[in-house]
């Protein structure tokens, strides 16, 4: 199991847990820490995160998709480098101890 912290917009820190090969999304919706409300399609936003230092480089670059959701967030929610849709991360190895805030929701 993956090693996940995550910090609510409200400054409280979850530790969670996910196997390989899973969406960050998934144990973070789970948790009931965000909506992901499209189920993965990087169409809402709801799943917006900022990760933390040393982060974003492990996660690789943001999809195409991505990219467009996040521009579209830009009126209402800052957008930062290390902004990131969880629906399109998926989890492997080098990924055990991620952390990351939750992005406020547009």
């Amino acid at each position: 199991m993956l090693k996940i912290t995550v910090r609510t917009l409200e400054g409280e820190e979850h530790k969670l847990e996910a196997d390989k090969g899973v969406a960050l999304m998934e144990p973070l919706r789970d948790a009931g820490l965000i909506d992901a409300t499209c189920g993965g399609m990087a169409s809402c936003g709801t799943c917006h995160v900022y990760l933390s230092d040393g982060w974003t480089e492990k996660c690789g670059e943001r999809t195409e998709d991505e990219g467009y959701m996040l521009e579209g967030l830009e009126d209402f929610v800052e957008i930062k480098p290390n902004s990131r849709l969880c629906c399109q991360i998926q989890l492997n190895e080098s990924h055990d101890g991620i952390d990351m805030d939750i992005a406020p929701e547009a």
